[in-house]
């Protein structure tokens, strides 16, 4: 490799760490067994800049979608979030059960407890740069406890 490819590679990497803005805390998703088309996702994540999760894949799912659960006329009621979950600069947003979180249908096969999954999640800042960020999802059958984050 060439002294010139070489520092461009580097400037590619430090940019890319620069560029991550959003930080993920306690990551998990929920096992599925054999016959289980689909599981949750959850975590916690903090942005320092006003950003947007406007997308989520994996491997493992033929379609992962980002979802909000809440009461609508005294039904719970799921639903996906086609614009994309906003994530307020300085504020963490809590990805849970009951609430926010990532929705992977579809399973290719079960997903089990101990096991990791691959995750890509799609941002989009206030001023319109698309970012992207794979992390590996612990596979367990309840949340982690807190000082597994």
């Amino acid at each position: 490799m060439t002294r010139k490819a070489l520092l461009l590679s580097l400037l590619l990497a430090a940019a890319a760490v620069h560029a991550q803005v959003v930080e993920v805390h306690g990551a998990w998703v929920r096992a599925a067994v054999p016959g289980q088309s689909g599981t949750g996702a959850f975590m916690s994540l903090t942005s320092n800049k006003a950003t947007r999760l406007v997308g989520v894949s994996s491997p493992v799912a033929g379609v992962a979608e980002v979802h909000e659960m809440k009461m609508d006329g005294g039904v719970m009621r799921m639903r996906a979030l086609p614009d994309g979950l906003p994530l307020p600069a300085g504020q963490r947003v809590d990805l849970q059960p009951g609430g926010y979180h990532l929705m992977l249908m579809d399973l290719k096969s079960p997903l089990a407890a101990g096991s990791k999954v691959p995750v890509t999640l799609r941002f989009k800042d206030d001023s319109g740069a698309a970012s992207s960020q794979t992390i590996q999802l612990p596979v367990s059958s309840a949340a982690p406890t807190a000082h597994q984050h």
